[in-house]
């Protein structure tokens, strides 16, 4: 018989906070806006994958609300806390979803030099697209890749039940990259959608 081999060890946020210690192997940061009808998230913060944390926090601003899970453990032991999007059910995460309009979500990927634009919300990720490449980076618009479109992803929790999500290389993520790519997505989050 074979075994097919699982790509996360937890399947939930509850199964993983039976067997990983708050505070000491993971933490939740999160900043609600009241009057912002916008969440970013950085599910897979921290050390899990390096980068996305900031960047939720530069696109978040003082404007928009943020939510960032993110791995506290060793070099190299955080993968272990990897719950993949569409399972992504942490309660005060998916709180802060329900009552947003918009959900993005920030992810790191694998590859060199590009971001791959995913998500159900097509006007959302069409602007998000244009802007990032505007200020000169490669990008997967409506990827294939990583196409975010499971309606239990993380950043179609909103009450519109669609939003985007942006999977970014390591090298963009944690390099001098990072404030540009923050930039584009803040214009393309306040660019009127069109009526």
């Amino acid at each position: 018989m074979i075994h097919k081999r699982r790509l996360n060890k937890y399947s939930s946020y509850a199964e993983l906070a039976r067997h990983e210690v708050q505070g000491r192997d993971y933490r939740i940061r999160a900043s609600r806006r009241a009057h912002s009808p916008v969440l970013i998230v950085a599910p897979h913060g921290g050390m899990i994958e390096a980068g996305t944390s900031e960047i939720a926090d530069s696109v978040a601003g003082s404007e928009y609300s943020v939510f960032s899970f993110e791995g506290l453990k060793a070099n190299g032991a955080n993968r272990d806390l990897h719950v993949t999007s569409h399972q992504f059910d942490h309660p005060d995460c998916l709180g802060l979803a329900a009552r947003s309009e918009v959900v993005l979500a920030v992810h790191g990927c694998l590859g060199e030099s590009l971001i791959h634009v995913g998500g159900l919300d097509a006007e959302l990720t069409a602007r998000l697209a244009r802007h990032l490449r505007a200020a000169g980076f490669d990008v997967d618009a409506a990827s294939e890749k990583y196409p975010g479109r499971h309606p239990l992803n993380i950043c179609n929790r909103g009450s519109r039940q669609m939003g985007a999500q942006l999977e970014i290389t390591y090298d963009l993520r944690t390099g001098e990259s990072r404030a540009a790519i923050a930039l584009a997505v803040r214009r393309a989050l306040a660019e009127p959608a069109p009526r």
